[in-house]
């Protein structure tokens, strides 16, 4: 296990390509913290710039729906992030394990949503909504979003246009299988807040229809995928799955940033008449 001073390390609760995430605790206060440390032990001076940033960016955020940076130090070569731990488990987790009820789909689904909204109010562009990226804490209804690795800020210039240009055009940036079709680098588009309900459209497809929108054998399929086929829609897989639920979810799922939802207000509002009608009635219509 690894060793860090002033912290006692109880568990890898993580591993992505780029580094490792553990939970533990300050020994000096006895406080519950995620650390996060790079993977590599001599990182480019691109991972550590870009690693900085996230922890800047992540820092800057006082919003309940993402985590709360403490602070970044030194470890040996690669540098630790020191996150908070409200005790919550990924979805990537969750659904390992369980399965989501319609009435528990759509709690957490507005909970998702509202912290999304925060974070696009802060004028931020996620890029890399996914469930190892959304941790939940069941006992207390609590959601937070995580790693803002690749996140963009946008400028008050940018944020007048409602777009910026993808500086990494032609790139893959983000969880192939949860990436907008513009975010693909491949249809000449500006990005703005909107690629992030398509990740989310896919985060939602996965925990409904316990699948992803597309299957494919490599990279490029899984590309052209998300850029000229039609998923079935949920219900369709899952006949429990209610029409309007299932509607929200292909509605997400657009190809085009214009035919998506326009605001994370107007995905909550409808999910939320959702939530009511099957509180009031039992069903929705």
């Amino acid at each position: 296990m690894l060793t860090i001073p002033g912290y006692q390390v109880l568990a890898k609760i993580y591993e992505s390509a780029n580094s490792l995430v553990y939970r533990g605790r300050q020994e000096y206060d006895n406080i519950p913290v995620i650390l996060k440390i790079l993977k590599q032990e001599y990182p480019s001076p691109e991972e550590i710039s870009r690693y900085k940033q996230e922890y800047k960016l992540t820092r800057s955020l006082n919003l309940s729906g993402s985590v709360k940076a403490y602070s970044l130090q030194k470890y040996q070569n690669p540098l630790i992030m020191i996150l908070e731990d409200f005790g919550g488990e990924s979805l990537r987790q969750l659904m390992a394990s369980q399965k989501f009820t319609i009435l528990g789909f759509l709690t957490l689904a507005i909970e998702i949503t509202e912290s999304l909204g925060e974070i696009h109010a802060a004028n931020i562009i996620h890029k890399d909504i996914n469930p190892s990226n959304v941790i939940f804490n069941p006992v207390t209804g609590q959601v937070k979003i995580i790693d803002f690795s690749i996140s963009t800020k946008l400028t008050k210039a940018e944020k007048k246009s409602t777009a910026f240009t993808n500086q990494h055009q032609g790139r893959l940036e983000g969880t192939l299988a949860y990436i907008s079709p513009e975010q693909t680098g491949r249809m000449n588009r500006s990005l703005d807040y909107r690629t992030d309900f398509y990740s989310l459209g896919v985060t939602f497809y996965e925990l409904l229809a316990q699948q992803l929108p597309f299957k494919a054998a490599d990279a490029m399929e899984l590309v052209h995928a998300h850029i000229a086929k039609q998923p079935v829609p949920p219900d369709k897989i899952n006949g429990e799955i209610p029409k309007a639920v299932s509607n929200i979810v292909m509605k997400l799922l657009a190809k085009t940033a214009e035919d998506r939802y326009q605001s994370a207000w107007g995905i909550k509002a409808d999910l939320s008449a959702c939530l009511e009608q099957l509180q009031s009635k039992g069903y929705i219509e």
